[in-house]
């Protein structure tokens, strides 16, 4: 099985990626986690990357989609595997398209986690108003600004990968505002509803 997980920050896509990876045995292959592996794995692209990271500029698209192509190989993906956040604009779904295509692969579904935007503003500054009660330190990035600066970002970049996926016939959305376990049962479901001779194997 081979899925997307998209959704706004703080839509809980890593707790929901954590409980897929259980139930299906793939690995959740993070952009973070594995540009840190490929650095520490000092492979081609992870010595560049590592480069570019230490200048403290951006990882640019086509390096990026390279380290996921390269953890795409890798033996624990061969059955399938969750994306959590990525790609996170249309040039890395191009790019994913064509690297997943070049392997005779496709994905079988892309979930998405929405949510109320405002709602999530309001979470990120109710826990920040109870931590400093608490007298606890409230992180420079869990603020109610950076919040919505991140759902700009999101609306700005991710909403144009929704809709690729949407016209490839892929995309289900499902209400993240819900109980966690609500959210991974709607998720089992719509991954469940994916027929068996629809699902894209390896050729």
């Amino acid at each position: 099985m081979r899925l997307i997980l998209l959704g706004p920050p703080g839509a809980g896509k890593g707790t929901q990626a954590e409980k897929i990876v259980s139930g299906f045995g793939i690995p959740q292959l993070s952009t973070g986690d594995m540009l840190r592996e490929a650095v520490k794995l000092r492979t081609k692209t992870g010595l560049h990357a590592r480069e570019i990271m230490e200048r403290g500029d951006l990882v640019p698209d086509e390096l990026v989609v390279a380290v996921v192509a390269d953890r795409l190989d890798q033996p624990d993906a061969a059955n399938g595997f969750v994306l959590d956040g990525f790609p996170r604009t249309l040039a890395q779904a191009v790019a994913l398209d064509k690297e997943l295509y070049q392997r005779n692969l496709r994905l079988d579904a892309v979930l998405e986690l929405k949510v109320d935007e405002s709602i999530l503003v309001d979470r990120v500054k109710t826990r920040a108003e109870q931590m400093a009660k608490r007298g606890e330190t409230v992180r420079s990035d869990d603020t109610p600004k950076v919040c919505e600066r991140r759902l700009d970002i999101y609306r700005a970049q991710t909403v144009p990968v929704i809709e690729h996926y949407r016209s490839q016939g892929l995309l289900t959305s499902i209400d993240g505002l819900q109980p966690i376990e609500a959210v991974t049962e709607d998720l089992a479901a719509a991954i469940a509803a994916v027929p068996v001779n629809a699902i894209r194997r390896q050729k």
